[in-house]
């Protein structure tokens, strides 16, 4: 008889999360997988497994049930619960590589891609940080499980399976489109039609596709600086001329744009990372001019809905009657980042051929996640959101502001509107690279400055402060960790 597969190992040494139930089922098939058990081998009675486990055996006799229904396990009269003949996906063994064998030598293959100089790097463990002031984190406490697992439910239910389960041949989600449309968009006082829209995932993908499609070596593109390190990059991956102009408190200044310019990209509403606004002045005057000197506008609005403190300002898209605004907005920012869905709005011909390149790229996003999400908005679950959002972003920011107030550190830079996330300057002399892995020894995060600029100041006394994430009662405490660090340096530089 086959020996028995050794699952509590498995089972004990697993700490993920999850019920019993799954846990054990888990460690079943990883212990077949992994030991390569043969068809046959026998597994413990469920009695005994409950006993060395400590579970109960209806526990075990249910995860049994299960893998016999999947095809991992089967039995047999008189023989008990044993490994079948048919597991899927069993695992081949790796070949090794034979003596004297060279790898191939991938530069040589992979030549010609530009390597990326900007690079915002956050650690993947943020979490354990006690005061994680970084960007673009979500704050779990805020979100509605309950409601999302409601939506995903009604996706997954038999009624919509049907239409999702299906290959849309590059069409996105009409219930998405539609509430996209009607509702997204009016906010910021736009009109688009379903063909001038474009489900992407996230902002990040419409970027690349835009630039992709509009970017030549003849046509100059200006953006921010400092400014959102991607824009740059992915302008230089295109090889497209670059100029970066400096923001001042009313961001990108048009004036200032070259006469030759054929491309601007802009955040007009909450500068990356200052939170400088565009007035309303600028923003007509860099429409008159994308007019006059035939160029095109690429409108990232990636978080209008984070307006707590006043009314966001029109959007580009809304004032632009000629047609040469590309606009990107996201649900990324406002739900969580790993949504992963955004959207594109422009003229017809433009949203085609962007549908067209999206399609040999990846055809279009996930349909169930975008038909959970068109659910999770019009049945005014994001609504809710929004305004438990807006509070907390409210009653943080003033936090913040009060914490900063008492210390040598300068804001120097905010949406007026309200945002995320402040810009501030340290003290003279002091390097942000290094007050943050000084942090690091107090469990404190930041974004040093540097990486938002194409020529950063030396030493970059910059640095952005998040508070999406961190707790409210951390950030006095986490503000004077990095004031008392940042202090120690200013010494030192002295």
């Amino acid at each position: 008889m086959s020996d028995r597969i050794p699952v509590e190992m498995y089972f004990l040494r697993d700490s993920e999360a999850g019920t019993l139930q799954a846990r054990l089922a888990a460690a079943i098939v990883r212990a077949i997988l992994e030991t390569r058990a043969r068809p046959g081998t026998r597994l413990p009675s469920t009695r005994g497994l409950a006993e060395s486990l400590g579970l109960s055996r209806m526990t075990v006799t249910l995860v049994y049930q299960e893998l016999i229904s999947q095809g991992y396990l089967e039995t047999r009269p008189r023989s008990g619960v044993m490994v079948a003949a048919t597991v899927p996906h069993r695992r081949l063994r790796a070949a090794r590589s034979l003596p004297g064998q060279t790898a191939l030598d991938w530069d040589r293959w992979l030549a010609g891609e530009v390597p990326r100089q900007r690079v915002i790097r956050k650690p993947s463990n943020w979490q354990d940080f006690r005061y994680p002031f970084i960007y673009g984190q979500s704050d779990a406490a805020l979100f509605d499980h309950n409601a999302w697992r409601d939506c995903a439910r009604r996706a997954w239910g038999t009624r919509d399976f049907g239409e999702l389960a299906s290959d849309l041949y590059g069409a996105d989600d009409p219930m998405l489109i539609d509430y996209i449309c009607s509702h997204s968009l009016p906010r910021r006082g736009i009109q688009a039609e379903p063909d001038e829209v474009l489900v992407t995932l996230g902002a990040q993908n419409a970027l690349f596709i835009a630039i992709e499609l509009l970017a030549r070596g003849d046509r100059l593109a200006v953006t921010e600086d400092p400014g959102y390190p991607d824009f740059a990059e992915t302008l230089r991956r295109a090889n497209s001329p670059t100029t970066f102009l400096t923001v001042d408190e009313g961001g990108l200044n048009p004036e200032l744009l070259p006469q030759d310019t054929r491309l601007v990209i802009v955040t007009p509403s909450h500068n990356i990372p200052t939170g400088a606004t565009m007035p309303l002045p600028r923003r007509r005057d860099l429409l008159a001019r994308a007019a006059a000197q035939d160029f095109l506008i690429i409108e990232d609005d990636y978080d209008f809905e984070m307006s707590y403190l006043a009314p966001p300002a029109p959007a580009l898209k809304s004032l632009d009657h000629n047609g040469r605004v590309i606009y990107i907005g996201s649900f990324s920012k406002s739900l969580f980042p790993g949504l992963r869905i955004g959207y594109m709005v422009a003229p017809k011909p433009f949203i085609a051929r962007a549908r067209a390149l999206r399609a040999i790229m990846l055809r279009h996003p996930p349909n169930h996640l975008q038909r959970i999400t068109a659910y999770f908005l019009a049945l005014g679950h994001y609504d809710a959101h929004i305004v438990r959002l807006r509070g907390a972003l409210k009653r943080r920011r003033a936090l913040m502001e009060d914490a900063l107030a008492a210390t040598p550190l300068r804001i120097a830079g905010a949406a007026r509107s309200g945002g995320s996330s402040l810009w501030i300057e340290g003290p003279v002399g002091i390097d942000s690279g290094a007050l943050a892995a000084r942090l690091l020894d107090d469990s404190v995060l930041i974004e040093p400055g540097e990486v938002f600029f194409e020529t950063p100041p030396v030493p970059c006394p910059f640095f952005r402060l998040g508070y999406s994430s961190i707790r409210d009662g951390d950030i006095a405490a986490g503000i004077g960790l990095i004031a008392r660090r940042a202090g120690e340096l200013a010494e030192h530089a002295a």
